[in-house]
Protein backbone atom coordinates (compact mmCIF):
# COMPACT_ATOMS: atom_id res chain seq x y z
CA UNK A 1 0.00 0.00 0.00
CA UNK A 2 1.53 3.27 -1.07
CA UNK A 3 0.51 5.63 1.29
CA UNK A 4 1.45 8.94 2.58
CA UNK A 5 2.32 8.65 6.41
CA UNK A 6 2.69 12.17 6.98
CA UNK A 7 0.94 15.50 6.57
CA UNK A 8 3.80 18.19 5.01
CA UNK A 9 4.86 20.94 7.69
CA UNK A 10 3.86 23.30 4.79
CA UNK A 11 -0.10 21.64 4.35
CA UNK A 12 -0.45 21.71 8.43
CA UNK A 13 0.37 25.98 8.17
CA UNK A 14 -2.07 26.06 5.30
CA UNK A 15 -5.02 24.56 7.10
CA UNK A 16 -4.04 26.27 10.50
CA UNK A 17 -3.92 29.72 8.41
CA UNK A 18 -7.53 28.74 7.18
CA UNK A 19 -8.73 29.78 10.73
CA UNK A 20 -8.18 32.53 13.31
CA UNK A 21 -5.91 31.91 16.06
CA UNK A 22 -8.21 32.88 18.91
CA UNK A 23 -8.66 29.40 20.76
CA UNK A 24 -12.21 28.99 19.94
CA UNK A 25 -11.50 27.83 16.64
CA UNK A 26 -8.94 25.33 17.64
CA UNK A 27 -11.45 22.16 17.43
CA UNK A 28 -12.40 22.98 14.19
CA UNK A 29 -8.50 23.02 13.89
CA UNK A 30 -8.12 19.97 15.13
CA UNK A 31 -10.81 18.11 13.50
CA UNK A 32 -9.58 20.01 9.87
CA UNK A 33 -5.78 18.38 10.51
CA UNK A 34 -7.29 14.92 11.59
CA UNK A 35 -9.36 14.83 8.20
CA UNK A 36 -6.61 15.80 6.01
CA UNK A 37 -3.89 13.46 7.41
CA UNK A 38 -3.62 10.20 5.51
CA UNK A 39 -3.97 8.32 8.35
CA UNK A 40 -6.79 10.08 10.44
CA UNK A 41 -4.69 11.19 13.50
CA UNK A 42 -3.38 14.19 15.10
CA UNK A 43 0.59 13.36 14.69
CA UNK A 44 3.16 14.67 16.79
CA UNK A 45 4.14 17.20 14.24
CA UNK A 46 0.49 18.41 14.52
CA UNK A 47 -0.35 18.87 17.82
CA UNK A 48 3.34 20.64 17.86
CA UNK A 49 2.36 23.16 15.35
CA UNK A 50 -1.44 23.59 16.69
CA UNK A 51 0.13 24.30 20.21
CA UNK A 52 2.48 27.37 18.09
CA UNK A 53 -0.27 28.44 16.12
CA UNK A 54 -2.97 29.22 19.08
CA UNK A 55 -0.30 29.91 21.57
CA UNK A 56 -0.38 27.12 24.03
CA UNK A 57 1.47 24.70 25.37
CA UNK A 58 1.81 21.03 23.91
CA UNK A 59 0.87 19.58 27.27
CA UNK A 60 -2.52 21.82 26.49
CA UNK A 61 -3.20 20.58 22.92
CA UNK A 62 -2.63 17.16 23.69
CA UNK A 63 -5.02 17.11 26.69
CA UNK A 64 -7.86 18.64 24.51
CA UNK A 65 -7.17 15.83 21.76
CA UNK A 66 -7.08 12.77 24.55
CA UNK A 67 -10.10 14.57 25.93
CA UNK A 68 -12.83 14.05 23.11
CA UNK A 69 -13.26 10.72 21.57
CA UNK A 70 -13.23 12.12 18.08
CA UNK A 71 -10.05 12.89 17.78
CA UNK A 72 -6.83 10.12 17.55
CA UNK A 73 -3.06 10.12 18.69
CA UNK A 74 -2.43 7.41 16.68
CA UNK A 75 -2.42 6.53 13.16
CA UNK A 76 -6.09 4.90 11.75
CA UNK A 77 -7.65 3.52 8.69
CA UNK A 78 -8.40 4.67 5.54
CA UNK A 79 -12.49 3.44 6.70
CA UNK A 80 -13.01 4.59 10.74
CA UNK A 81 -16.13 2.06 11.69
CA UNK A 82 -17.84 3.25 14.73
CA UNK A 83 -19.94 0.49 15.93
CA UNK A 84 -22.29 1.71 18.59
CA UNK A 85 -22.33 0.01 21.89
CA UNK A 86 -24.93 1.70 23.49
CA UNK A 87 -27.80 -0.20 25.10
CA UNK A 88 -29.84 -0.28 22.82
CA UNK A 89 -27.76 -1.26 20.38
CA UNK A 90 -26.27 -4.10 22.21
CA UNK A 91 -29.68 -5.58 23.27
CA UNK A 92 -30.44 -5.43 19.40
CA UNK A 93 -27.13 -7.51 18.57
CA UNK A 94 -24.76 -5.06 18.38
CA UNK A 95 -22.24 -7.34 20.63
CA UNK A 96 -22.54 -10.16 18.24
CA UNK A 97 -21.68 -7.62 15.65
CA UNK A 98 -18.26 -6.65 17.86
CA UNK A 99 -17.28 -10.81 17.91
CA UNK A 100 -18.07 -10.92 13.89
CA UNK A 101 -15.10 -8.48 13.45
CA UNK A 102 -13.06 -10.09 15.53
CA UNK A 103 -13.74 -13.55 14.18
CA UNK A 104 -13.96 -12.11 10.63
CA UNK A 105 -11.36 -9.85 10.63
CA UNK A 106 -9.52 -9.63 13.25
CA UNK A 107 -10.65 -6.58 14.66
CA UNK A 108 -11.01 -5.61 18.22
CA UNK A 109 -12.11 -2.29 19.60
CA UNK A 110 -9.38 0.37 19.01
CA UNK A 111 -7.47 -2.05 16.24
CA UNK A 112 -6.88 -1.37 12.82
CA UNK A 113 -6.47 -4.22 10.16
CA UNK A 114 -3.31 -4.89 9.13
CA UNK A 115 -3.94 -3.95 5.26
CA UNK A 116 -4.60 -0.08 6.83
CA UNK A 117 -7.82 -0.11 5.68
CA UNK A 118 -9.88 -0.08 8.51
CA UNK A 119 -10.44 0.70 11.91
CA UNK A 120 -12.73 -0.48 14.75
CA UNK A 121 -14.02 1.64 17.05
CA UNK A 122 -16.32 1.29 19.76
CA UNK A 123 -19.29 4.51 20.12
CA UNK A 124 -21.65 4.99 22.71
CA UNK A 125 -24.49 6.12 20.64
CA UNK A 126 -25.24 7.46 16.94
CA UNK A 127 -28.93 8.63 17.93
CA UNK A 128 -30.19 5.89 15.31
CA UNK A 129 -31.91 3.70 18.17
CA UNK A 130 -35.36 3.06 16.06
CA UNK A 131 -32.82 1.08 13.57
CA UNK A 132 -30.33 -0.27 16.03
CA UNK A 133 -27.89 -2.01 15.74
CA UNK A 134 -25.74 0.59 14.32
CA UNK A 135 -22.67 2.06 12.78
CA UNK A 136 -20.66 4.72 11.44
CA UNK A 137 -17.97 4.24 8.61
CA UNK A 138 -16.41 7.56 8.20
CA UNK A 139 -19.22 9.66 7.40
CA UNK A 140 -21.96 7.18 5.85
CA UNK A 141 -24.93 5.46 8.49
CA UNK A 142 -25.83 2.32 8.46
CA UNK A 143 -28.57 0.51 10.44
CA UNK A 144 -30.22 -2.42 11.33
CA UNK A 145 -27.24 -4.15 10.81
CA UNK A 146 -26.31 -8.09 10.36
CA UNK A 147 -23.26 -9.88 9.97
CA UNK A 148 -24.26 -10.65 6.63
CA UNK A 149 -24.77 -7.50 5.92
CA UNK A 150 -21.61 -6.30 7.61
CA UNK A 151 -19.88 -8.36 5.33
CA UNK A 152 -21.20 -6.99 2.20
CA UNK A 153 -20.86 -3.30 3.18
CA UNK A 154 -16.69 -4.55 3.93
CA UNK A 155 -16.47 -6.54 0.74
CA UNK A 156 -17.77 -3.65 -1.05
CA UNK A 157 -15.54 -0.68 0.31
CA UNK A 158 -12.60 -3.03 -0.37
Amino acid sequence: MNMQHELSLEKIVEILQSFPPQREHLLKAMHALQNEHPQHYLSELCLTELANYFKLTKGQVYGIASYYTMFSLKPRGKYIIRLCKSPVCHSMGSHGLFEFFEKEYGLKPHATSRDGLFTLEASECLGRCGKAPSMMINEQVYTELTADKLKEILTNLK
